[in-house]
């Protein structure tokens, strides 16, 4: 995981970093991490496992939730050899393309998580506002499409990222503030103009999680108001209930992304903590959502 230094040209080793203030407690922390990741493995695996052998959940729900499961393994393995190494086992020096396919790989699934989730709220919608379409709307043929478009709008969105990195010079020691790489700790480590970065970086945020989300609340104001028109008190609870469980996996993923977007782009002047406690928390969001349903 080592690399050579090359301070110019921005090839220099990048440094991970730990949890501030709990540097003698890192094994510990990594206990905890570790627990989750298991939950989050053996729980996406067996997700999988349930959908392809059970021939009643060949589904476009199930579609849109294998895919998820999907994703969320490639969330879990993407950064999980950066997180052992760093608080089990106190290696904290990366290369730089190794930082740079860690961070394509970490934002390409974000982007496609946030896909999926549109695609979700959308079959649900579908399923309780137009029940009686709903086998006719979303087909097969309807399914496929909608996923390769989500995978293929994510890589574009992240295959700029890489090549506007690397044209940037560095000067000082890379030293992140996670223990993985990600876009907006990237961009705050050049001496040069990242006035592009940054106006890419915003673009992709709001083309995608700013707008995936938008859609999403306008699916859920329909959903909500279709359900409150149902007659039946016992219909409208077992409605809400599918309603509040996505619309719960929905904001434990878009929150703190979202909060951690915002203190890498306007509080670059807040404690050093702040940064170092926003993206672990997102990580255990993202593996927390494993067991969202």
């Amino acid at each position: 995981m080592r690399g050579d230094s090359h301070n110019s040209s921005g090839l220099s080793p990048c440094i991970l970093t730990g949890l501030p203030g709990l540097e003698t407690s890192q094994h510990r922390t990594f206990l905890l991490l570790g627990a989750l990741y298991i939950v989050s493995i053996v729980g996406n695996a067996l997700i999988l496992f349930i959908i392809t052998k059970e021939q009643s959940l060949h589904q476009p729900m199930y579609y849109f939730l294998s895919l998820l499961s999907v994703n969320d393994l490639g969330v879990s393995f993407s950064t999980l050899p950066t997180v052992l190494a760093t608080f089990c086992l106190s290696l904290r020096e990366i290369s730089f393309y190794y930082c740079t396919a860690q961070m394509f790989f970490i934002h390409l699934f974000s982007f496609v998580e946030s896909g999926i989730l549109l695609a979700m709220s959308f079959d649900r919608y579908v399923a309780i506002c137009n029940s009686l379409r709903y086998a006719t709307v979303l087909t097969d043929a309807r399914v496929v499409p909608m996923g390769v478009s989500i995978i293929i709008r994510s890589f574009c969105m992240v295959f700029p990222l890489p090549f506007f990195r690397k044209r940037l010079p560095f000067c000082k020691a890379n030293v992140l503030s996670y223990a993985y790489c990600l876009h907006p700790d990237l961009i705050r480590l050049p001496c040069g103009d990242i006035t592009i970065n940054n106006i890419y970086g915003l673009f992709t945020v709001i083309s995608s999680f700013g707008l995936d989300s938008a859609l999403i609340l306008l699916s859920y104001v329909l959903i909500l108001r279709s359900v409150l028109a149902i007659a039946s008190r016992e219909e409208r609870l077992k409605t809400l209930n599918t309603y509040v469980s996505h619309m719960c996996a929905v904001l434990i993923f878009y929150v703190p992304m979202v909060c951690v977007s915002m203190a890498a782009q306007y509080g670059r002047h807040a404690p050093r903590y702040v940064h170092a406690l926003m993206s672990p928390i997102s990580l255990l969001c993202k593996i927390l959502l494993a067991t969202r349903i």
